[in-house]
């Protein structure tokens, strides 16, 4: 029995009692049931009768009585207790907690999806570096939490698009170029462009396909055009290298050459959102919220910063996304207001058709001190440095397994051991140590059989280790609604994983020697190969793999 299952049952038991007489309320549509923190109290606890005493007009333990009286007679559960002013703790039977192993057996790689966005058309954006450089190490943290949250949405039932906002256009692009072109000269880097040895490399490169650039009458448009296809071309394989892959690449410069920006700026004046006022059109945005009103279209004509914000939000609103979400690095908090108040001139609902995500600083630590120096990138520390020292699971594992909204330090040195106390390796290792019990009872000519006895599986150490694999469908659907892929990682850690290994220290498997096999061999096994199902599914979440062999 998994939670979603007690939770259906602790409902029918409600449902029952108001027909009958007893309890005269709403069902409620949810019902939550939790995992005691002291064992002694059972397997799942529920708070439903001190929920239902006041609209009840009964005392808590009465409802409880009431409540625990009908849960007795369900299927699966062995003893229901009251406790308190009305708790109710509940003890499955070992037969309906064993079944939660032929559940994940019988599902398969789609066990822990649920329908919570189930026909909902979600676009996320992230990463989005300004194509001047190697993606540095803050966009690296979107790259793998971005993933993993569009994993979570995919098997939360949404549709998911992956979207790279490429910037070609405006002044970053300029420095870029004119350092291209410096190093082209073997000139000093203008002194607000670009260094490292990779600006040197591109223009090598560009060099190498244009011979007679430096002759041309102009030179940096050149090295614009081909330098940011170039540097582009080495972000989207540094990404895909790294399992990342966007289904869409959206140019900026597309927004200013379509008309996108005026289409934005026509419908908010037909909503009566626009005004004008010294040469320049406006944005009433404080009517939403924001802290001041928004220049959309300068004096001079010139689109303002915030016009491109406006275009680029209603062309995905037009593409037929219900949610856009989009995920910026510390530095755009304040960037929040405005983007949501564009959303309410627009119509939308701020925090559901749109949403910001902020995430906080990465510093590499090595020998107990911060790397501040790229051998690639001068002073900025790239996905490159990354991975070259821990490797692309790692990597991933680590920036996803941490609350983006919180400051990030990843010692390399920890992250590289292959100990337990390495959080990947011990997940990892849970993994590979199923697929090798596995293994060898296929050697032995054992095979898992999915009519075991699951009754038998009554050792405390089975039953822990049921629970974890049964919390997995309610982990997914909670990292997918808080948008919080660490939860997934803390859970295989703190749940899954420990408990194989209290499972495997103290519960024999396969026969020794010559000796038969137990009657707890064929669950136990069984077990095994669930488990191996939850770490293969948890960790595919994050995008990292779980080896068969280490």
């Amino acid at each position: 029995m998994t939670p979603a299952e007690l939770k259906n049952a602790v409902r029918a038991a409600v449902a029952a009692s108001v027909d009958n007489g007893e309890l005269a309320v709403a069902v409620p549509d949810e019902v939550g049931v939790e995992r005691p923190k002291v064992k002694d109290h059972g397997d799942y606890a529920t708070n439903i009768a001190l929920q239902l005493a006041k609209p009840a007009g009964l005392p808590p333990r009465r409802v409880a009585e009431l409540l625990a009286t009908r849960l007795r007679e369900s299927d699966g559960i062995d003893s229901v207790e009251i406790a308190g002013p009305g708790f109710l703790n509940i003890r499955l039977s070992g037969d309906a907690l064993g079944q939660v192993a032929k559940q994940v057996l019988i599902a398969g790689a789609s066990y822990g999806t649920n329908d919570r966005f189930a026909g909902e058309s979600v676009n996320l954006e992230f990463v989005s570096a300004n194509p001047t450089g190697p993606i540095h190490i803050g966009g690296v943290r979107w790259a793998a939490v971005g993933d993993a949250l569009a994993r979570l949405l995919q098997a939360s039932g949404a549709k998911v698009t992956r979207e790279y906002y490429f910037n070609d256009h405006g002044g970053q692009i300029d420095r870029f170029a004119r350092s291209l072109l410096a190093a082209a000269r073997k000139e000093p880097s203008p002194e607000d462009g670009y260094g490292g040895a990779y600006v040197d490399e591109i223009a090598q490169r560009v060099t190498e396909q244009v011979p007679d650039v430096l002759e041309q009458h102009d030179p940096q448009e050149v090295f614009r055009e081909r330098g940011v296809a170039l540097m582009f071309e080495e972000i989207k394989a540094s990404l895909h290298d790294f399992g990342v892959d966007f289904d869409v690449y959206f140019h900026e410069n597309a927004l200013h050459e379509s008309g996108a920006v005026e289409r934005a700026v026509a419908r908010l004046r037909a909503l009566g959102h626009i005004y004008e006022k010294d040469g320049a059109v406006w944005l009433r945005t404080t009517e939403f919220g924001d802290d001041k009103d928004r220049v959309v279209i300068k004096s001079d004509g010139d689109p303002a910063y915030i016009s491109g914000d406006l275009a680029y939000y209603l062309d995905k609103r037009e593409r037929g996304f219900d949610r856009v979400v989009i995920m910026l690095g510390a530095d755009h908090h304040g960037y929040i207001g405005r983007m949501m108040a564009m959303c309410a001139a627009f119509g939308d609902t701020p925090g559901v058709n749109l949403e910001i995500l902020i995430g906080q600083l990465v510093n590499l630590v090595r020998d107990g001190e911060p790397l501040k120096m790229s051998k690639r990138a001068g002073t900025v520390i790239t996905l490159e440095d990354l991975v070259e020292a821990i490797g692309v699971d790692a990597a991933r594992y680590a920036l996803a397994r941490s609350s983006a909204d919180s400051q990030l330090d990843i010692d390399l040195d920890a992250w590289s051991r292959q100990t337990s106390d390495n959080p990947v390796w011990y997940v990892q290792y849970a993994a590979t140590r199923a697929a090798s019990v596995l293994r060898n009872a296929g050697d032995l000519g054992f095979t898992v059989d999915h009519d075991a006895d699951l009754s038998l599986l009554t050792h405390p150490r089975e039953n822990d280790l049921l629970l974890a694999l049964a919390e997995f469908p309610a982990v997914v659907a909670t990292a997918a609604e808080l948008r919080e892929p660490h939860r997934v990682a803390r859970y295989l850690e703190e749940k899954v994983a420990k408990s194989a290994q209290r499972f495997w220290d103290d519960c024999q498997v396969l026969p020794k020697g010559d000796a038969p096999a137990e009657p707890t061999t064929a669950p136990r096994l069984l077990l095994w190969k669930a488990t191996r199902t939850v770490l293969e599914n948890g960790l595919g979440m994050l995008g990292v793999t779980a080896p068969e062999r280490m």
